[in-house]
């Protein structure tokens, strides 16, 4: 069809039928809208969205003190290049607070604005000045710059009128002078940057319970947050609803691009098809990334390190259950495992039975029925046993990695007392809910090096406090996994602190202050009120076998 035959077409049709190609543009763009906020909705429910913040959070602390100076020079290169910066500053609050993140970004948005000034000014103004005659209001704001200068740059920063990034370059090419520029844009940016870092601040705290954070907000703090947020709303709006007005005094033709912008004819919108079909598009392919997102939501949350829980004691002492026997496993270890942890795999490769038979009796245990500290013994010792086996069915290997990933922590396999779980079910299901214990991260082995040590004994009831306290002392005591600097005040962590920081910060309210239980200089350290910075040591995934452990030393 062509531009003739078009025109004859749109001329030749009545307004009910344009009203009726209106409406039904209407309802598929609400439709659209509604299917994407829905989906919104069931991603933030089905994916780990509170732990993949939590993971942004943490690569950014481990940067420390430049953390958001790296972030401040992203936020001004996406700003220059046209990125909109409303998703940044949102993230900015998610990952640096409220106060620190509306300090980065009014900052780094304030240094980007003199940047695309300059360069709309001095360096590009051909190219500038193309764009701004693709910008039909930019005559009606440039004539009203010249009457009011840095008032109505002022006015335009409060009011959307203007979008931020273009707007920089825009300004360039006005009579406005560069310092009063910057000046003004920074006070008058400063009220939708705090609204937009409490949005990501408050936002973060909605996405991490919704994740399932351990430790859930009191109802006093919702309310608090809401009405902050809602107060911050308000104050933005009736900022933004009097420069409008100021506007309109200053220059009618810009209250007119405003009102304009906000009354389009119908008519006019129903001609924006393509708007029509975008929505539609991103509506389907939210739909289709939705559906994906619950078939595979083991594979995305396992991305983000292991689930956050709530611990609580479930099992009580039962001075007459019944105990179980680790003594098979206990002579196995004493004979495979050297000091230090490592694992003579050659050794049991060839000598397998001893492990296979404890194994076999673990899925013939009473676990129902025994008591707390004989639950919890048992249960560290399967997995660890467990764990051993794995290595050895795919032995020689260099690491647990080598292993395929469906076989190794997911794999539902192994018998406990007649039910079958997977090494993660042992440790975030059975152990971490039902055991307010996080000394048991010192003591899950997960045959790697960067792992704590593997005991050359079996845990067991009787002993169990003294065993764990003894091997989280251990590896507190060993660089592997715990360095302190005092004269620097940094420590030097292993990255299990980061992982299941949630169940440390349950016990004593703070990853240091559970290292300082175990690191006399750094308990002396937080008493003296210093607070060490951290930073995460890495985690060697090689196979802790005694030949690695003879070439670590």
């Amino acid at each position: 069809m062509n531009s003739t035959e078009r025109e004859s077409r749109d001329v030749g049709a009545t307004p009910a039928s344009r009203a009726e190609n209106v409406g039904w543009a209407k309802w598929v763009r609400w439709i659209s809208i509604l299917v994407i906020v829905g989906c919104l909705i069931v991603m933030v429910r089905v994916l780990p969205v509170g732990r993949a913040v939590a993971a942004l959070s943490s690569h950014v602390e481990q940067i420390g003190f430049w953390g958001p100076f790296v972030y401040g020079l992203g936020y001004v290169a996406a700003a220059v290049l046209l990125v909109p910066g409303s998703v940044l500053t949102l993230a900015a609050g998610a990952l640096f607070g409220l106060w620190i993140g509306t300090l980065v970004v009014s900052l780094a948005a304030t240094t980007a604005a003199a940047i695309a000034f300059l360069i709309g000014r001095y360096l590009a103004r051909g190219t500038v000045e193309n764009k701004a005659r693709q910008y039909p209001r930019f005559g009606a704001i440039d004539s009203a710059i010249g009457q009011g200068g840095w008032r109505v740059v002022g006015l335009l920063r409060l009011s959307p009128l203007v979008p931020f990034s273009i707007g920089n370059y825009l300004f360039g090419l006005t009579a406005v002078r560069f310092w009063p520029y910057v000046l003004i844009s920074w006070l008058a940016m400063l009220p939708g940057t705090f609204l937009y870092v409490y949005l990501g601040y408050a936002g973060r705290a909605g996405l991490v319970a919704a994740g399932g954070e351990a430790r859930q907000r009191s109802v006093w703090e919702w309310v608090l947050l809401a009405v902050g947020l809602l107060a911050t709303a308000v104050v933005t709006w009736y900022v933004t609803r009097l420069a409008r007005r100021a506007m309109a005094r200053q220059r009618p033709e810009l209250a007119t691009a405003a009102a304009s912008e906000e009354a389009a004819e119908p008519a006019e919108k129903g001609r924006r098809s393509w708007s029509t079909v975008a929505a539609a598009v991103v509506a389907i392919a939210f739909v289709v990334g939705t559906g994906a997102a619950w078939a595979n939501q083991d594979a995305i949350a396992g991305l983000f390190g292991p689930p956050p829980v709530k611990m609580t004691e479930t099992y009580a002492e039962k001075p007459r259950g019944p105990a179980f026997d680790h003594s098979t496993y206990d002579a196995m270890l004493k004979r495979f495992v050297r000091e230090g942890g490592w694992v003579d795999y050659q050794g049991l490769s060839a000598n397998p039975a001893d492990l296979r038979r404890y194994i076999d009796s673990v899925a013939e245990a009473s676990f129902e029925k025994m008591g707390r500290d004989e639950k919890l013994a048992l249960l560290i010792n399967a997995y660890n046993a467990f764990t051993l086996q794995l290595i050895l069915e795919y032995y020689p290997v260099e690491s647990i990695k080598d292993i395929p990933a469906d076989k190794r922590w997911e794999d539902r396999r192994w018998n406990v007392g007649g039910h079958v779980w997977s090494l993660n079910d042992i440790e975030h299901e059975q152990i971490r809910p039902h055991f307010e214990e996080p000394r048991i991260h010192f003591a899950l082995v997960c045959a790697a090096v960067g792992c704590p040590p593997l005991r050359d004994e079996a845990y067991t009831a009787d002993r169990l406090d003294s065993q764990l306290e003894d091997q989280t002392k251990y590896v507190h005591r060993h660089a592997r996994w715990f360095r302190f600097k005092s004269d620097e005040q940094i420590v030097g962590l292993t990255p299990l602190y980061k992982w299941y920081a949630g169940d440390f910060e349950q016990a004593v309210g703070s990853v240091l202050k559970y290292a300082a239980r175990f690191a006399p200089r750094l308990h002396d350290s937080l008493e003296a009120g210093d607070v060490p910075q951290i930073r995460w040591l890495d985690y060697d995934w090689a196979l802790n076998s005694v030949q690695n452990g003879d070439r670590a030393g």
